[in-house]
């Protein structure tokens, strides 16, 4: 008998049965892999992981909440801004206030510039009345060709305004308990200017302010039969004294 019969019959044995190789010829099973390490979430104890969904819950509620308030800010009148106007205005005001209309928007066919004059105490004691300046004028050409303008550069002044027109009458009355607010912001907003203006000159003293708006209709293009008048209009608001504190800062 040669090797390979020889081989043969060693691995099935002499009636022909088959028999286990030795155990010098059986592989050993491979090891498992090891399990992919936890991250994120996933890798925090069930305690934090808790907290974590109730915060994250949280924010998803505040964003919910928040998103539907905007949208009732903005939307018409309806019967739940009618019932919880306050509750939205709560929220809204004063961090997120929108002045669009989503479902009505009417672009402004106006030009309103907002314009400020002075009296002013001079150093030899007399009082003085200062022009008109033309604050919305002055912004204009402070932005013209500037590609990145700031906040303040286009709105402090215009949002002013609009702040103090939309809480007060035709005759200037304040309405609701936010039209003194409205008054003083305006009003602090153009003595800013008019000190930037050098308004009161040397060694003199703003005492009062005064402010007006100019209103020119935007003309319509020249395929519309649309007629408007190009005669300006004004606001003029009345005068207001300026406080002392103010003028002790002046002094100074």
């Amino acid at each position: 008998m040669d090797a390979q019969e020889a081989g043969s019959a060693v691995r099935h044995g002499p009636g022909g049965e088959p028999h286990d190789a030795p155990a010098a010829d059986v592989l050993p099973p491979a090891p498992e892999p090891d399990a992919e390490p936890r991250t994120g979430v996933a890798a925090l104890s069930l305690r934090y992981q808790i907290a974590a969904a109730l915060a994250l819950a949280v924010v998803a509620i505040t964003v919910c909440v928040h998103t539907g308030m905007v949208f009732l800010h903005v939307a018409p009148s309806n019967t739940v801004t009618k019932q919880h106007g306050q509750a939205i205005d709560d929220w809204i005001y004063p961090e997120f206030e929108q002045n669009w209309k989503l479902f009505a928007p009417n672009p402004l066919q106006q030009n309103i510039a907002v314009q400020a004059r002075a009296t002013v105490a001079t150093a030899d004691g007399r009082i003085r009345t200062t022009r008109w300046y033309d604050l919305s004028a002055e912004d204009g050409r402070a932005i013209d060709g500037n590609p990145l303008p700031s906040h303040t550069q286009q709105n402090a002044l215009r949002r002013a305004w609009d702040f103090f027109v939309a809480t007060h009458d035709a005759e200037n009355r304040p309405v609701g308990l936010r039209g003194a607010l409205s008054e003083s912001y305006l009003r602090r907003t153009v003595e800013l200017r008019l000190d930037r203006e050098d308004a009161a000159g040397e060694g003199g003293v703003v005492e009062r302010v005064q402010v007006r708006s100019r209103t020119t209709n935007v003309r319509p293009p020249k395929w519309s039969d649309e007629r408007v008048s190009g005669r300006p209009t004004y606001r003029v608001l009345p005068w207001w004294r300026v406080p002392e504190t103010r003028e002790r800062e002046d002094d100074r």
